[in-house]
C-alpha cells in the first residue's frame, strides 16, 4: 500500500515537472521573470535619495550662512540648482517641480544667538519630503556641532544617533533582504494556480480522475514541483542579495531554508485552492493576481504594518508573506537563527495546515 502510494506520487511529480519544464512559457515563468524583477526591484525600490535638487534663498550673506551652505554643497545627497532672490521665485520653482527643496536663510541668521533656517519641501511626494528633511537635519546637526567646537563656552551634550543592524540606514538592505520571498511567491502562485486549471482547459483532467490516483496523491504530485521550484528561486534570489547587492547575511542557513520552505508550502496551498476553483487558466491567473497585490501591500514589505488601521492590522495575520518578510529581515540583518524566527514560522505552518486540506476539499468538490 505504501509502495503504491509513493509510486503514484513519484509518477505524478515526474509528470508535473515534465509539463512545466517542457513548456517554453513555463520555463520562462520559473527563470526569467524572477531574475528581471529581482534586479529591477533591487535597484529601483529604494527610499534613499541622491542628488536632491534644491535652491537657496540666502538673505543673510554672512560667513555663518556660507559655512552652512558649504555643507549642503559638499553633500552627495543634494544638488544645488540655483540661488534665489525672493520668496515668490522660490514658490514658483517648487510649483514647477524644478527643485524638491528650498533652503531659506533669513537676514537675522547671523545676528541672533540661535539663528534658524527654513527647509521648504515639496509635500506632493511625502516620502521624498520626509527623507529630504532628515538629510537637512543631519547637516544642521553637523553644523551645530562645529559651532560648539569653535566656542570657548562649555556646551550641553548633544545626541549621537546610532542605528543597529543597518548602520548606514540603507533602505536597499531593508527591501532586498525580503525580496526573495516576494518574487518567489509570485512564481509559486502562478505555477500552482495554473496546475489544475491547465488540466481542465487541456482536457486531461478527466484522465487523471479515471487513473488509479487518489485526490490526495494528485494534489501532492502537483504541490511538490511548485514547492521545489519556488524554494529554488527563493534561495537563488537570497544568494543574489548577498553576492550582488552586498546585503549582509548574519543569520544561519538553516533558518533561511526553514522559513522559505514553510512559506512556499503555505503559498502552494493557496495556489492549489485557487486552481481547484477555476475552470480555465485565465481565471486562475486572475485569481492569483487578485491574491498577490493585497498580500504584498499587507505584508509590511514597503509600508509599516503599525501605520495601518487596527482592523487592517488584524487581517495581516492571515498573510504568510507578513511572517516571511519579518523573518528574512531578522535572519539577514539581525543574525537570527531558527529558534529566534520560530514565532514567524509556526503561523505559516498553521496557515499551511488550513490551505492544503482546503485545496483538497475543493478539488474533491469540483471533481
Amino acid at each position: 500500500m505504501i509502495e503504491t502510494f509513493f509510486s503514484h506520487i513519484f509518477t505524478l511529480i515526474g509528470k508535473e515537472f515534465t509539463i512545466i519544464l517542457r513548456d517554453p512559457k513555463s520555463r520562462i515563468i520559473v527563470i526569467l521573470p524572477p531574475l528581471i524583477q529581482f534586479f529591477i526591484f533591487g535597484y529601483a525600490a529604494t527610499f534613499d535619495l541622491n542628488q536632491i535638487p534644491y535652491a537657496v534663498l540666502d538673505e543673510s550673506h554672512s560667513p555663518k550662512s556660507r559655512q552652512l551652505l558649504a555643507l549642503f554643497a559638499g553633500s552627495e545627497n543634494f544638488h544645488l540648482v540655483t540661488s534665489l532672490s525672493s520668496n515668490t521665485e522660490a514658490r514658483e520653482m517648487l510649483n514647477r517641480q524644478e527643485v524638491r527643496l528650498i533652503i531659506h536663510i533669513p537676514s537675522e541668521f547671523d545676528k541672533t544667538t540661535a539663528g534658524s533656517i527654513s527647509a521648504i519641501t515639496d509635500g506632493r511626494n511625502s516620502n521624498v519630503a520626509a527623507v529630504s528633511l532628515g538629510y537637512v537635519q543631519s547637516i544642521i546637526g553637523v553644523f551645530n556641532a562645529r559651532q560648539r567646537g569653535d566656542s570657548n563656552i562649555r556646551q550641553a551634550p548633544y545626541i549621537i544617533g546610532v542605528a543597529w543592524f543597518n548602520e548606514n540606514l540603507q533602505s536597499r538592505w531593508f527591501i532586498v533582504s525580503a525580496l526573495g520571498a516576494v518574487i518567489s511567491m509570485i512564481v509559486v502562485m502562478i505555477l500552482s494556480a495554473l496546475s489544475v486549471a491547465r488540466e481542465r482547459e487541456f482536457g486531461t483532467f478527466d484522465q487523471l480522475l479515471v487513473a488509479p490516483f487518489s485526490s490526495t496523491e494528485i494534489l501532492i504530485g502537483k504541490a511538490i514541483p511548485c514547492l521545489v521550484l519556488g524554494l529554488f528561486d527563493a534561495l537563488i534570489l537570497s544568494l543574489g542579495a548577498i553576492m550582488w547587492f552586498d546585503i549582509p547575511f548574519r543569520g544561519t542557513f538553516t533558518a533561511l531554508c526553514l522559513i522559505l520552505l514553510v512559506f512556499v508550502l503555505a503559498i502552494v496551498g493557496i495556489g492549489l485552492f485557487i486552481s481547484a476553483i477555476c475552470s480555465t487558466m485565465q481565471q486562475a491567473l486572475l485569481g492569483a493576481f487578485i491574491f498577490i497585490m493585497p498580500t504584498v501591500l499587507l505584508s509590511g514589505f514597503t509600508t509599516p504594518i503599525a501605520n495601518m488601521p487596527d482592523w487592517l492590522q488584524t487581517i495581516t495575520y492571515l498573510t504568510p508573506l507578513r511572517y516571511a518578510v519579518n523573518g528574512l529581515r531578522q535572519i539577514f540583518l539581525a543574525g537570527a537563527d531558527s529558534a529566534t524566527v520560530w514565532p514567524q514560522i509556526w503561523p505559516m505552518i498553521l496557515i499551511s495546515s488550513c490551505t492544503l486540506p482546503l485545496a483538497r476539499w475543493m478539488f474533491n468538490k469540483r471533481s
